[in-house]
């Protein structure tokens, strides 16, 4: 277990669409060109990590979220920024919910639960034709092991290390879903874990903009 440094800016008085994710880091990409960690492009093309800033909107909210060397630049953000511009539309942010923090991370004695709150993107070239063949419970138990690999590769960009055994159990339903105008496979569901992952945060593909965002459930 680790801790990591984690901000959280919420603007409560916005309403937008969950696609819109895309949208708000594309705002704020265009504003800080110069700080690659904000969007993920340095001068060679894109930079491979897993995202220190991820734009989401949760519950109509827009949502950022700063990690580690992320927190500082987002809560600066979250106290500085007074408008955004989506898509044409000036929106004032009169009023932000900032929430900063040491969090946990990482392998846990106990289990938790969380759901996803935006859908995940998780096949790709190399196991779609395996899950599109595979029986009902052959598929749950390929997402898991998808799932155990993403959380894999979250921990890696945070380097932390796993030494024992991710356990997940899951229950995930397809839906499709319009991403940069095609129509994609993604799941929605809750699944259960021996791994402590902070609310919001993103696994699969396309995490800074939104998609595979999760929160732990209330039990």
């Amino acid at each position: 277990m680790i801790k990591l440094n984690y901000t959280c800016v919420r603007y409560p008085d916005i309403k937008l669409r969950m696609r819109d994710g895309a949208k708000l880091r594309g705002f704020f990409a265009n504003k800080y060109t110069c700080d690659d960690i904000m969007h993920n492009h340095g001068e060679e093309g894109t930079v491979y990590r897993y995202p220190l800033v991820q734009y989401k909107v949760i519950d109509k909210s827009p949502i950022i979220i700063g990690l580690n060397s992320g927190a500082a630049t987002i809560m600066d953000i979250g106290i500085s920024e007074d408008n955004i511009i989506i898509q044409g539309t000036h929106f004032n942010l009169e009023r932000a919910e900032i929430i900063t923090e040491q969090v946990d991370f990482g392998l846990a004695n106990d289990n938790y639960e969380y759901h996803f709150k935006t859908p995940w993107f998780c096949l790709n070239q190399n196991n779609i034709n395996k899950y599109k063949k595979s029986n009902e419970n052959e598929k749950q138990s390929l997402l898991c092991k998808i799932l155990i690999g993403n959380i894999l590769s979250m921990s890696k960009g945070f380097d932390y290390w796993i030494k024992d055994e991710i356990i997940v159990e899951s229950s995930f339903k397809e839906i499709p879903v319009n991403f940069k105008g095609k129509s994609m496979l993604a799941f929605k569901g809750s699944f259960v874990t021996n791994f402590q992952i902070p609310d919001y945060l993103g696994l699969g593909k396309s995490v800074s903009r939104g998609f595979g965002t999760v929160k732990k459930c209330n039990l």
